[in-house]
């Protein structure tokens, strides 16, 4: 190359490849290198400052190249000029660095002006007054509100605006809720069209981008407002039409629509039914129809001259015909019917009309004439005894006159009695169609007839009027009397002693047992025989004489009439019993039974009933008597045994020990059996009064098996308590309670076999309370299960020991005398269930706190 360096040449030729490993040729080629090295330094500041000091200098270095240097003065220069090269280098590298960020600041300047300028326009943008900005930047921070909207519209105030509740409709309010909601937590964009509470429309955009949410609010211009309103009617309609097809869906009635053609195009699920189809879709597609052909022709023919159809249309539902009342109406664009099942009403109606016709055909059988007038007071019903009663033509009463022309028929022909006030009169009868309670009168016509007449209210309105004819039975009442009295002779034959006196307190009637109980004469009482001549006879007959009373209360003088009885003793010493009735005709009726012989019986009863009282207190007495004396002389010798077993007197050997023991044991076992046997003596002397108080459930229980646990625990049997179905509590003698229950563990832990589990239950039932106890003992024979409550008659049956025979039939009376009874369930191997059945609160107690 032109100006190359002429040391270059050789670099790489032969002579270029050096073995370094040779010191004599390291030396060698070092020269070169380092005249080359100085060369190039020298050029290239040469090149970039041509007037230096070290271009002046390039010649001398071109000097170097002819003279050999030492090693070390090469390295030096080498070393000045690396680093003089480097540091021009990043003098370089600087200067370009700084022009290229220059460049870069300016690129930015540019877009930042470009990003202010689109900022204020869309600042400028927002806050136009059209519109309103709702901006939610992240879920920390509150929504930042950018623009207004006028006053009528929506309010300015921030927190105002936000509850939407208070000035949107509530149903738009509750939208836009929920499309924020949808917005913000699911990012679903939205555009809605809302209503205020004033009636004004805007629309609200939901949009999500990046980091924030934005709800626009607008207003709308006049077109976009009718555009709104024709939207949110289209959605009222699309809801009332959900609505009423949700509603026809629901009926038990078929529905359906159809097309401009006449093919359905909806039906509802009874519509479906109807035609055994599985859905309502399935009827569509199947085009399967209610009604045939010809109904369905009917149908549209009738729609050509109205658009309503209403009619009774048959048909085969499940293979029995049906009737149904259709409803059918038509527009130019379809149809839509309705079909009403009214066969059972049909079925019903039929029946209604057969059971009037039958009913119309009894009451002609009838003699008694009747009339049915309805609310307007317009004959609707007559039998022929009425026609027959009154002789009035069928053709005028089959043309329905009303009651008060009937009257004043009757009264012109005579048929009715006058009356002196004939208005008055036909107001009071026809008051019965506005009364409530059915109103009877009596007629006495012209002809000497005799009417009963009533007239009865109907529920639904009108009054049926019945009129039964008394004069035959007028008649036969008289004659029945007249035969009464004539058969008043059979008092002749009576043990009773009968006299029936006269207001005038003269005799009536009498039969001979009444002279012959107070033993007069004959021919004394006989008819017009004044009671004051029978007073006198009968007066010195007892000692407290009646006949004074029966006297006063004959002739009028005793204003109390009142029915009597009483009884008297004669002084022969029978007993009369005698009653005083006043009859309604103003006289007096007198009777007289010999009663001597139930007396001297009842007097007998008496005397016994006194004895058995004098016994029952002398029982009660030896009760009090033997608590006394057997408890105490007991008492003594459980104080005295208690007071040998803490040795205080001395110590005592193990056989001393176990005597005490056996008197200690012995002694609070007949202690048991006295304070049993005390039980039943004042059960049955009635003496014993319980202490009725609330008694706890579970403490009881619990106090009566801790009672029993060392008896348990010696044999080894558990015992099981269930309380999950008992009451809290109850009313009942808590301590008798736990005797009761004491005595049943005692007699379970004597026959349950050792390693078994008692079981003591207690639940609530309808009628009160249950305590049972089970054990799985041997059982009880059935021969001997009604024997088992007998007092003394104790059996071992497989009992670790026999006792006095009194544990069951205390628990009985116990119970008993509260008020409850005791049932056994048991058999041979099946073990024993004694179940007492208590009520909630005892009769006496209730009766007491009442």
């Amino acid at each position: 190359m032109p100006g190359a360096d002429p040391l270059d040449a050789g670099k790489t030729g032969a002579g270029s490849r050096v073995d370094s490993k040779n010191p004599q040729w390291a030396h060698r080629a070092s020269v070169p290198c380092m005249r080359r090295t100085a060369l190039r330094t020298s050029g290239f500041i040469a090149a970039i400052w041509p007037g230096s000091a070290l271009a002046q200098q390039d010649g001398m270095m071109r000097f170097f190249d002819r003279i050999s240097l030492a090693t070390t003065d090469v390295i030096q220069l080498a070393l000045f000029l690396g680093i003089t090269c480097a540091a021009m280098l990043s003098a370089i590298l600087m200067i370009r660095e700084r022009g290229r960020t220059a460049a870069e600041n300016v690129q930015l300047r540019e877009r930042v002006a470009d990003l202010d300028g689109a900022l204020q326009r869309s600042d400028a943008l927002l806050n136009l007054k059209d519109q309103r900005v709702v901006v939610w930047f992240n879920e920390e921070r509150k929504p930042e509100l950018v623009g207004t909207l006028a006053p009528a519209e929506a309010p300015e105030d921030r927190a105002t605006f936000l509850a939407f509740g208070k000035w949107l409709a509530p149903r738009c309010a509750a939208q836009i809720e929920r499309a924020i909601i949808a917005l913000r937590e699911e990012r679903r964009p939205f555009d809605l069209i809302l209503q205020t509470s004033r009636g004004v429309y805007l629309e609200a955009q939901g949009r999500a981008v990046a980091n924030h949410v934005a709800v626009r609010f607008l207003s709308l211009s006049e077109t976009r407002r009718e555009h709104a309103e024709m939207q949110l009617e289209q959605r009222r309609l699309a809801d009332e039409n959900a609505l009423l097809l949700g509603l026809l869906d629901t009926l038990k009635m078929p529905a359906w629509m159809r097309g401009a053609e006449g093919t359905l195009q909806w039906v509802n699920q009874a519509y479906a039914s109807a035609v055994e189809a599985a859905s309502p879709r399935d009827a569509l597609s199947q085009g399967r129809e209610l009604f045939g052909t010809v109904a369905r022709e009917q149908i549209a023919q009738n729609h050509l001259a109205s658009p309503v159809f209403t009619q009774n249309l048959s048909t085969v539902i499940d293979g029995d015909r049906r009737i149904f009342s259709v409803a059918d109406f038509a527009i130019g664009q379809g149809s839509a019917g309705v079909a009403c099942d009214i066969s059972e009403i049909q079925g019903i109606r039929e029946e209604y009309e057969r059971m009037v016709q039958s009913h119309a055909d009894t009451l002609d059988q009838l003699n008694t004439a009747v009339a049915i007038f309805d609310t307007d007071q317009k004959l609707r019903f007559f039998n022929q005894a009425f026609q027959k009663l009154w002789e009035l033509d069928v053709a005028f009463l089959s043309s329905a006159p009303d009651n008060t022309l009937l009257l004043d028929r009757l009264r012109s022909e005579g048929r009715l009695a006058e009356q002196p006030e004939w208005r008055s009169w036909k107001e009071k009868l026809l008051a019965a169609y506005r009364a409530v309670e059915p109103q009877e009168h009596l007629w006495h016509l012209p002809d000497g007839q005799t009417l009963r007449v009533v007239g009865n209210p109907s529920p639904k309105g009108g009054v049926t009027w019945v009129f039964e004819n008394l004069t035959e039975k007028i008649n036969l009442e008289s004659r029945y009397n007249t035969a009464v009295r004539v058969q008043g002779v059979t008092l002749d034959n009576l043990a009773e002693g009968v006299a029936v006196f006269g207001p005038d307190g003269r005799v009536r009637l009498s039969n001979p047992a009444f002279s012959n109980l107070w033993g007069m004469p004959e021919g004394l009482v006989k008819a017009g025989t004044h009671i004051s001549v029978i007073k006198a006879a009968c007066q010195t007959l007892a000692r407290v004489s009646p006949w004074g009373e029966l006297a006063g209360a004959a002739t009028g003088f005793d204003d109390d009439r009142r029915d009597g009885r009483g009884q008297v003793e004669l002084n022969d010493g029978s007993v009369l019993r005698y009653a005083v009735i006043y009859l309604p005709n103003g006289q007096l009726m007198t009777t007289f039974v010999d009663v001597t012989d139930s007396v001297n019986v009842e007097r007998m009863l008496k005397d016994k009933n006194e004895a058995l009282e004098r016994a029952d207190q002398l029982k009660n007495d030896f009760v009090q008597h033997v608590s006394y004396e057997l408890r105490s002389p007991l008492t003594n010798i459980i104080g005295f045994t208690e007071l040998l077993a803490q040795e205080t007197t001395g110590p005592l050997n193990e056989r001393q020990r176990d005597y005490v023991d056996h008197i200690a044991s012995s002694s609070s076992e007949l202690e048991t059996i006295v304070d049993d046997i005390l039980d039943l003596a004042t059960v049955d002397a009635g003496i014993m009064e319980l202490e009725i108080s609330e008694v706890a459930v579970e403490r009881t229980v619990k106090s009566a098996a801790e009672l029993v646990a060392e008896r348990l625990r010696e044999h080894g049997i558990g015992l099981n308590i269930e309380l999950a179905n008992a009451p809290d509590t109850f009313h009942a003698d808590e301590n008798r309670v736990r005797q009761i229950l004491f005595n049943l563990l005692s007699n379970a832990a004597n026959y349950a076999p050792e390693g078994s589990t008692i079981v003591l239950a207690c639940a609530r039932n309808p009628s009160g309370l249950v305590f049972s106890v089970h054990d799985d003992g041997p059982g009880i024979p059935d021969d001997i299960i009604d024997t088992i409550f007998r007092r003394f008659e104790p059996r071992t049956n497989g009992g670790r020991h026999r006792g006095a025979g009194l544990g069951l039939a205390i628990v009985k009376s116990f119970v008993e005398l509260h008020g409850g009874s005791v049932e056994i369930q048991s058999g041979v191997g099946k073990g024993t269930t004694v179940i007492c059945h208590f009520p909630i609160v005892p009769e006496g107690f209730r009766v007491a706190a009442e």
